[in-house]
């Protein structure tokens, strides 16, 4: 599902073969939106001589048995040209009924894990591979490979880059197989030894730490025994400080994610915030805005949507946000990146629209720079984008409207009016109900707006609702609240 080659030389080729598996990522993440992102990553390792090819598909045909069994008895000699002999069952291994064929044989994972310890680096490496292979696999395949969790997390600690990350990308598959494999893998001590690795300079090993301690997060069981353990190693902290620090695409997408399971568990958003996610996120935000260029790269709403998230998160705890965060320039940039990606990724303006109604909801800091910075226009903007974006930004309204008599004028005098009285029109009740509830606090703090209603024939669009039986009370109480204006203007 995930494909990847490192080619020699020059790092180029390796950016080049990094974004092709971000468009991958971006295409499951689309197709899981809405769900959480437990999926397996392939890494592939080979130079195009080792994989004889330059794709990612299987080489030729699954082997037969007595031809898995000669490979295997070829490492098991202890012959010159093993490391030929774990190319060939590398490549061998990217078929699932080899893959299977070489589980079943007797001493088959033992010796790779013994060439997975030698002393030569050649021989880990291959060793190292042909494990990555099987963790890729369909059950009962990757579970053979948990007699070797012991030293793939070793070599986390290792000189070898290449073997580092195979490791980690190794270990993440595994982790998806079950409860047991990750509390094997918690009693090895994974979560001490990815605090570790969250110090090395590489991107590689970043971006491929927070792969395996997404899969981790994403668990049933995270809340009760993985997050509790995450936090206390200082991960969270770290992760913070690496998103404000100019990470790669890649990495900072992993790490947002990370972020994001963290919040989405309810357990721990107390914690972020006494470490100070709120104005680490808003920062990062606020970069990204500034730096989006007039065509947004492929694959950037990838780390937007994670950290629009966190911050409504954040922001829902109950009063654990409160005087946090009083920066308009959110408000901007959250405003500019919603324009900016809303043509190819329209499902961020929901993710917008969420974080907009946290804000607005309980500080009266943000409804008043909405209207003060003169963003009424682009919020009304998105109001016929989608139905639960319409309920969304006629909440928001809400929000302001709520805030008393002040807030309602200034809606009033920047024409919120003729914008709502197309929404009426709508045939969703849940959208126009929300907009009955808009109306009814407009009409509650500035009976100028009623009456401005009156003079526009709003009550025929009210009176469309009276025969809906979720609507009709309320229709029929603002058709009564707009009496005393009508009879105020009448000549």
């Amino acid at each position: 599902m995930w494909g990847r080659r490192r080619q020699r030389p020059g790092p180029s080729g390796v950016e080049e073969l990094r974004a092709r598996r971000r468009e991958r990522e971006a295409a499951l993440r689309k197709a899981r939106r809405q769900q959480q992102l437990v999926s397996k990553r392939h890494l592939w390792e080979g130079t195009a001589e080792e994989d004889g090819q330059g794709g990612a598909e299987p080489v030729g045909d699954s082997l037969p048995e007595d031809e898995v069994l000669e490979l295997l008895r070829g490492l098991q000699r202890g012959s010159e040209d093993r490391s030929s002999s774990l190319c060939r069952l590398r490549q061998a291994l990217r078929h699932k009924e080899t893959q299977q064929t070489f589980v079943r044989l007797e001493g088959s994972v033992r010796s790779l894990v013994g060439l997975l310890t030698s002393s030569l680096g050649e021989l880990q490496l291959g060793a190292a591979r042909c494990l990555h292979e099987l963790s890729c696999g369909q059950p009962p395949v990757p579970e053979a490979c948990l007699p070797a969790t012991p030293y793939l997390l070793t070599y986390l600690a290792g000189h070898s880059l290449e073997l580092t990350e195979l490791c980690l990308y190794t270990l993440g598959n595994l982790a998806v197989e079950s409860q047991a494999v990750r509390r094997q893998l918690l009693r090895q001590g994974i979560i001490p030894v990815l605090a570790s690795c969250i110090q090395s300079p590489h991107e590689a090993v970043l971006e491929g730490l927070g792969y395996v301690l997404s899969q981790l997060l994403q668990a049933e069981e995270a809340p009760t025994e993985i997050i509790p353990l995450v936090l206390s190693s200082g991960l969270p902290q770290q992760m913070l400080l690496l998103l404000q620090g100019g990470l790669g695409a890649g990495t900072a997408v992993e790490l947002a994610w990370c972020l994001h399971y963290i919040t989405c568990s309810h357990t721990a958003n107390r914690e972020l915030l006494a470490l100070g996610a709120l104005p680490a996120l808003t920062e990062l935000l606020l970069q990204l805005a500034a730096d989006i260029p007039p065509e947004p790269p492929d694959g950037l709403e990838l780390l937007v949507c994670p950290v629009l998230r966190c911050l409504s998160s954040l922001l829902a705890e109950p009063s654990g946000a409160e005087g946090q965060l009083r920066d308009h320039r959110l408000l901007v940039a959250l405003f500019l990146l919603l324009q900016s990606l809303l043509p190819q990724q329209p499902f961020l303006v929901q993710e917008g629209l969420w974080l907009l109604n946290n804000l607005t909801a309980e500080e009266s800091f943000f409804c008043s720079a909405l209207l003060s910075l003169d963003l009424l226009p682009a919020l009304l903007q998105l109001l016929p984008c989608s139905q639960m974006g319409s309920v969304l930004v006629l909440t928001v309204l809400c929000n302001v409207a709520h805030k008393g008599p002040a807030y309602c004028q200034q809606l009033h005098q920047q024409q919120l009016l003729p914008m709502l009285l197309p929404t009426l029109l709508l045939p969703d009740p849940g959208v126009v109900g929300q907009c009955l509830e808009l109306l009814h606090l407009l009409f509650l703090h500035w009976p100028e707006a009623a009456a401005d209603f009156a003079r526009q024939d709003g009550h025929r669009a009210l009176e469309r609702h009276q025969g809906t039986p979720e609507l009709q009370e309320r229709a029929r109480a603002l058709l009564g609240a707009l009496g005393a204006p009508l009879a105020a203007f009448s000549p």
